[in-house]
């Protein structure tokens, strides 16, 4: 898999994570505080690991 394709996976998954968290919030009943706090938590290391790739890149 090339870096770049390796990027764009994981910018998908920090999407769709961050269409899970928004309807947790609108779900009814709403998901735990812990289960938002852990995919946030999720999200933000595939965003770290996106920058330190692209970092890596050039």
């Amino acid at each position: 898999m090339s870096l770049n394709t390796h990027i764009t996976t994981l910018e998908q998954r920090h999407s769709a994570l961050d269409q899970e968290i928004t309807a947790a919030f609108a779900s009814k009943p709403a998901m735990s505080d812990a289960e938002i706090r852990e995919m946030k938590l999720k999200k933000l290391r595939l965003k770290e690991e996106i920058e330190r790739l692209r970092r890596a890149e050039h």
